[in-house]
């Protein structure tokens, strides 16, 4: 049985696609949770249902439509709380609910595309393809070199940018470069946990690190690991049950939470 679902073409790819997302959002979550920015993401990923919406009415890649939608809120919020004197939670709410109502009137709108919309709300990993795993790997790719070359500077513009400009740090060049990242990393994982659920790949693993993470390159390493079996127990627990795979996946990875929470207790001064 093992040995027919490795050899199954959609299965396999739904493997490298839990594995590179989990590298992947191992890097950018961690900078998102440490930069409490958990809210901000989450409205960017509810935004992008606007451009998934536009998308499918116009007749271009509602993924491609989603990846405008998300980069455009991300720097739409930071303009109207940073520039426009807006409160960020306000910036949030605003262009969140402007994205899914737009999504939701256009997809209304598009014949027999009100079907197909669960897919990118809730996941489904087994229809990831080649172009999937493509962008999942540039994007991998391109944040280890990015973390590779500036990760002690991100470090500090995610635990202090006041502290970093001090220092002479291009805190806002850095802050969009990974304002970009994280709209393209929460548009890379749709398939795997959906527009509702996909904040959890960034935030869930990297809680579950910091429980015995002591500086931020330990939190990303272990945030991976977290992020890796939370997505493969939960694809398995997917499989065995006949469960949604997204919503199984969220669930296993809070359940690997929780576990580790347990160990903490039991092991306090637990520090890698």
């Amino acid at each position: 049985m093992i040995y027919s679902l490795i050899n199954n073409p959609f299965f396999l790819n739904a493997l490298i696609a839990a594995v590179l997302a989990a590298m992947l959002c191992s890097m950018i979550g961690t900078y998102v949770v440490t930069r409490r920015m958990v809210i901000m993401g989450g409205g960017m990923a509810h935004a992008s249902l606007g451009g998934v919406g536009l998308g499918a009415y116009f007749g271009f890649s509602p993924l491609l439509g989603a990846a405008a939608f998300c980069l455009l809120s991300g720097f739409g919020i930071r303009r109207l709380s940073r520039l426009g004197g807006e409160r960020e939670d306000a910036a949030v709410a605003m262009l969140w609910t402007l994205g899914m109502s737009v999504g939701i009137v256009f997809a209304g709108l598009t014949p027999g595309f009100v079907t197909d919309l669960n897919a990118y709300l809730f996941g489904d990993i087994l229809a990831v393809g080649q172009t999937d795993l493509v962008m999942l790997a540039t994007l991998t790719v391109l944040a280890l070199l990015f973390f590779g070359f500036f990760g002690r500077r991100i470090a500090l513009v995610a635990c202090d940018a006041d502290f970093a400009r001090t220092r002479g740090l291009p805190v806002r060049l850095i802050e969009d470069a990974l304002v970009a990242f994280t709209a393209l990393t929460i548009v890379g994982c749709l398939h795997i946990a959906g527009i509702v659920m996909v904040i959890s790949l960034l935030s869930v693993p990297q809680a579950t690190a910091a429980l015995f993470a002591r500086t931020f390159r330990s939190m990303i390493w272990l945030s991976a690991l977290a992020g890796a079996v939370g997505c493969l127990a939960g694809m398995a627990a997917s499989f065995w049950g006949d469960l949604p795979c997204g919503a199984t996946i969220v669930l296993t990875m809070i359940a690997v939470y929780f576990m580790a929470r347990a160990i903490k207790r039991l092991f306090p001064s637990l520090y890698i």
